[in-house]
C-alpha cells in the first residue's frame, strides 16, 4: 500500500483511545505507546513479511528482526513476542515452517524477549512475524520527527534489501550477495539503538518499507529540512547493477511517486541509482539523529559494536519546509 493511500485509509476513522494513550494511529511514529504507570509504558507493533530468502531458519531471523526493530525505534526494550503465521502448505513442508520457527525464536531469544504463543492460518502464500511488546518510560520514548538543527544523520545498515530480495525471487542474486543482504537483515538494531540511547539522540527510526528518502522525511518537522549527502549513503554493491535491470518491488515506484515532491536532487543520478533511495528496505538500519559534537562518540561506539558500515549520511539545517536536498 502507499503512504498516500495508507494516509486516506485512516483519516476519518474513529478509534478508540484514552488519555493512557501517548502514541497511536495519529502520528507517523514507528510503534504505539501506550502509559501503564508513571515508570512504565507499551511499546506496540507487529510486522510480517513473505519469504526474502529460501533458508526457512534465516528468513524466520529475518521476519523475526524485522518485526522487533519497532521497539529499539522508539527507545524500547523487547518484552514479549506473539508468532504469527500465514502458511502455504501446499510448498512448504512442516519441517520448513518448524525452522522458520525456530529462526524466529533464535532473534526473540538474542533480543532477551519470549515468545508467548501465536497464531496460525493457511494461505497460499507464505507470511511470517511477529506481534511485539516491549517496555519504556513513558517520558522518555524517542520520537522520529524531534531532530533538530545542528544535528547530523548516521545510518547503521546499507541500503539495497529491496531491490536485492526482488532479485533472490527471481533467481538472478549470486550467493555472496545474497549472504551479505541476509547478514545485514538478520542482525538486530537492538545494538545500535542502546548505544544511540547511551549518546543522547534527539530522534530515531528505522528504514523499512517507505525507503530511505520516505523515512527521513518522516524525520522532518516544520522547522527543520535535511541535506543528504549522497556518496556517504553505504549500499551494498550489487543492488547498484540489480537496479539497472529495474528489479525493484512495486513499492519503490510507490514511494518514489508520493516522496519525490519532498526531495531536491542537486546531484544528476541515473534513474536505478534514484530509485535505490525509494527503495522498501526488510529489516533496514535505524537513522540517528544526534549533535554533531556528539556524533563521532557515537560512531566509534558503533564501530566497537560491530556495526563498521555506519556512518554520518546527513545534516539537519534550520530551514523548515521539511525538504530533503540531495547533494554529490
Amino acid at each position: 500500500m502507499s503512504p498516500g493511500d495508507l494516509h486516506k485509509l485512516m483519516q476519518g476513522l474513529q478509534l478508540p483511545a484514552n488519555e493512557n494513550l501517548l502514541l497511536g494511529t495519529g502520528s507517523s511514529d514507528d510503534a504505539g505507546i501506550y502509559r501503564l504507570n508513571d515508570e512504565l509504558a507499551l511499546v506496540q507493533t507487529v510486522d510480517i513479511i513473505t519469504p526474502v530468502v529460501d533458508d526457512p531458519f534465516l528468513y524466520g531471523q529475518i521476519a523475526a528482526a524485522n518485526s522487533m526493530s519497532d521497539v529499539w525505534a522508539m527507545g524500547g526494550r523487547m518484552l514479549t513476542a506473539l508468532n504469527i503465521v500465514a502458511y502455504d502448505n501446499c510448498h512448504l513442508t512442516l519441517d520448513d515452517l518448524r525452522e522458520i520457527l525456530a529462526g524466529g525464536a533464535d532473534k526473540v531469544r538474542e533480543a532477551g524477549g519470549v515468545i508467548l504463543g501465536g497464531h496460525t492460518i493457511e494461505d497460499p502464500e507464505m507470511k511470517y512475524g511477529l506481534s511485539v511488546t516491549g517496555l519504556v518510560h513513558p517520558d522518555k520514548f524517542l520520537r522520529n520527527n524531534s531532530i533538530q538543527a545542528g544535528d547530523v544523520i548516521i545510518l547503521t545498515k546499507p541500503l539495497g534489501m529491496g531491490v536485492i530480495t526482488t532479485s533472490i525471487k527471481g533467481e538472478m542474486a549470486d550467493e555472496k550477495t545474497i549472504k551479505e543482504a541476509a547478514f545485514h537483515m538478520a542482525f538486530l538494531n537492538k545494538y545500535a539503538a542502546e548505544a544511540a540511547l547511551e549518546s543522547g539522540v534527539n530522534a530515531m527510526t528505522d528504514v523499512t518499507g517507505f525507503g530511505m528518502l520516505g523515512h527521513l522525511h518522516e524525520m522532518t518537522n516544520e522547522k527543520t529540512s535535511l541535506i543528504v549527502d549522497y556518496p556517504a549513503i553505504p549500499m551494498i554493491a550489487a543492488a547498484y547493477e540489480l537496479a539497472e535491470y529495474g528489479l525493484f518491488p512495486a513499492g519503490a515506484h510507490r514511494n518514489a511517486d508520493h516522496y519525490q515532491q519532498y526531495c531536491n536532487f542537486e546531484i544528476d543520478l541515473p534513474d536505478s541509482r534514484r530509485m535505490l533511495l525509494f527503495d522498501p528496505q526488510t529489516s533496514g538500519g535505524l537513522l540517528l539523529s544526534i549533535k554533531e559534537e556528539k556524533a563521532q562518540l557515537l560512531l566509534d561506539k558503533l564501530h566497537d559494536l560491530g556495526i563498521e558500515i555506519a556512518g554520518i549520511i546527513a545534516s539537519v539545517s534550520q530551514a523548515g519546509e521539511n525538504k530533503i536536498i540531495i547533494r554529490g
